[in-house]
């Protein structure tokens, strides 16, 4: 599991360079996460635009990812596949992220 960081201003763009997040990357996913979330700007987009899969581990390393945000700042979502989205819909993850088209839409987005 990779992911790398790049800040724009007062955000920071986490992009996963996995094509899934699932039962064996999990943990270690969640484990980068908190390292990068240690010193992270006001806003944190997950540019998701590579990752084809994510099954429930992947859903629940993200839900811990956003627990470890600050109170009061959310872990926004962007560039979901396809198939990604549909499993955000399906668990109404939708209700709980927000979620944009694209990592451009979200540094855009007043969110």
């Amino acid at each position: 599991m990779k992911l790398s960081t790049r800040t724009l201003g007062s955000v920071e763009i986490v992009a996963v360079d996995a094509s899934r997040i699932d039962a064996a990357v999990a943990i270690q996913f969640k484990d980068q996460m908190r390292e990068v979330l240690a010193d992270a700007a006001d806003r944190v987009i997950l540019d998701l635009e590579q990752v084809d899969f994510i099954d429930s581990s992947g859903l629940g390393a993200i839900v811990a990812a956003m627990k470890l945000m600050p109170s009061g700042r959310k872990l926004e979502l962007a560039a979901l596949t396809p198939t990604v989205d549909k499993v955000f819909r399906m668990t109404r993850m939708d209700s709980i992220f927000p979620i944009h088209e694209s990592v451009g839409s979200a540094i855009q987005s007043a969110a």
